[in-house]
C-alpha cells in the first residue's frame, strides 16, 4: 500500500513538472528583417527617464533596450499554459516563481495586461524567451515619431492593444499595460488634456472604490488614469487603469491645467493625451497574437503620424500658452517676494 502511494505521488509530481516544461513552447520563427539604425533619444527624454523613480523606466542603454521585437535576437514569445485545477495552478505558480524573479514576473504579467492580483485570470501567459524588465524591448509603439518633435510631452492610449505610450519630443520614453473602459462604458476617444490630479480619489460610481494617483483628463465625464485592477481585458467604467508603478510615474510626469482666479475657467491646459482605436470585443486577446507573430501588436510610424498630425498644431498652441502662463506666474511670485523683502527692510 505504502509503495503504491509513493509511486502515485512520484508520478503526479513528474506529470506536473512535465506539464510545466512542455507548455513553454516556442511558437514562431523569427522573421528575416533588415535591422535599421535606431534613432537616439532626445536630451529631454533622457532626463525624464533618469529622474523617474520607477525602476522599470529606461535608465541605461536606451537605444539597445528599446529595439522592437523584430530587431531583437530574443524576439520570440512562448506560451505558458495555466491549468484550471486550483491545486495544480498553485503548484505551477511555485515553479513559475522559482524560474522567474519578482521583476521578471511583473514584466510577464504586464505583457499580458495583468497585475499580481489577477495573475491567473488567464488560461495562457505570453512569455518572452528573454525577459526585459523595462518592457521596452517589446514596445508596440514606434521608438521615434518626428511628428511629435516639437511636442515636449504626449501620452497616448491604444484601445486595440490596451497599452499606453509616453513621448517626449518625439522619443518614446515609456509604455505599459492598461485596462480601459468596458464595452458598455467605453473611454472617450480623441485628443484631451490632463486636468487636475489627486493622490487618492474616490470613484463617483461607487464610493468604496479608491483610486490611487488619479489624473483627470476629461473633467465633465470624470475620466482619468489611476491605479486599479488589471484583469487582462477592458474592464473599467471609462477610466484608464494602470499598474501602481505606472500610475505614480505618470502622476509625476504629466502637467496639470492652470485655472483662472476663482477656478471657473481654464487659463492653460495640461499635457496632451490621446485615446484611439477600438478593442476586438469577443475576439482573441491581441497580445496572444505575439505567439504567432512577434510584431503582431506593433503600430507603424505611418499609422501614428496619420493619427497625430491633425492635432499637432493644437498641442503646440496649448503648450506655448502654458509656458507663457507659467512664466507669468513665476514672474508674479518673484515680484511679490521682492516686494515683501523690501517692506521688511523698510520696517
Amino acid at each position: 500500500m505504502s509503495h503504491l502511494f509513493m509511486k502515485n505521488r512520484t508520478l503526479k509530481k513528474s506529470i506536473l513538472y512535465t506539464l510545466f516544461f512542455a507548455l513553454i513552447l516556442t511558437s514562431c520563427k523569427k522573421d528575416e528583417v533588415t535591422q535599421n539604425e535606431q534613432p537616439q533619444q532626445s536630451q529631454t527624454a533622457g532626463e525624464i527617464a533618469k529622474n523617474a523613480a520607477d525602476p522599470d523606466s529606461i535608465k541605461v542603454k536606451p537605444v539597445e533596450e528599446s529595439a522592437p521585437p523584430m530587431m531583437q535576437e530574443n524576439g520570440f514569445y512562448n506560451a505558458f499554459a495555466i491549468p484550471k485545477d486550483k491545486k495544480m495552478r498553485d503548484s505551477l505558480y511555485a515553479i513559475f516563481s522559482k524560474k522567474y524573479n519578482e521583476r521578471e514576473r511583473y514584466a510577464i504579467l504586464a505583457l499580458n495586461r495583468l497585475d499580481s492580483k489577477s495573475k491567473w485570470n488567464s488560461d495562457t501567459l505570453v512569455v518572452p524567451a528573454k525577459i526585459d524588465t523595462t518592457l521596452m524591448s517589446y514596445s508596440p509603439f514606434p521608438l521615434q515619431l518626428d511628428v511629435l518633435s516639437d511636442v515636449k510631452k504626449f501620452v497616448v492610449f491604444s484601445y486595440p492593444i490596451q497599452a499606453y505610450g509616453v513621448y517626449s519630443n518625439g522619443a518614446l520614453v515609456k509604455w505599459g499595460p492598461t485596462s480601459m473602459g468596458k464595452k458598455a462604458a467605453q473611454t472617450d476617444r480623441g485628443l484631451m488634456f490632463a486636468n487636475w490630479k489627486k493622490k487618492l480619489a474616490i470613484s463617483t460610481v461607487k464610493s468604496e472604490w479608491k483610486l490611487p494617483y488619479n489624473f483627470n483628463i476629461h473633467n465633465t465625464h470624470g475620466i482619468g488614469w489611476h491605479q486599479y485592477d488589471l484583469p487582462g481585458y477592458p474592464a473599467s467604467h471609462s477610466c484608464l487603469r494602470l499598474l501602481m508603478k505606472d500610475a505614480i510615474w505618470l502622476y509625476n510626469y504629466a502637467d496639470t491645467w492652470v485655472l483662472n482666479p476663482g477656478g471657473a475657467t481654464t487659463k492653460a491646459k495640461g499635457t496632451p493625451v490621446m485615446v484611439f482605436g477600438d478593442y476586438g470585443w469577443g475576439k482573441r486577446k491581441p497580445w496572444r497574437n505575439l505567439l504567432n507573430d512577434p510584431n503582431a501588436n506593433n503600430i507603424s510610424v505611418e499609422e501614428m503620424t496619420k493619427l497625430i498630425q491633425p492635432n499637432v498644431e493644437k498641442m503646440i498652441f496649448e503648450q506655448t500658452n502654458r509656458e507663457k502662463v507659467a512664466d507669468s506666474i513665476k514672474s508674479a511670485k518673484a515680484s511679490h517676494a521682492a516686494l515683501q523683502e523690501t517692506e521688511v527692510s523698510d520696517n
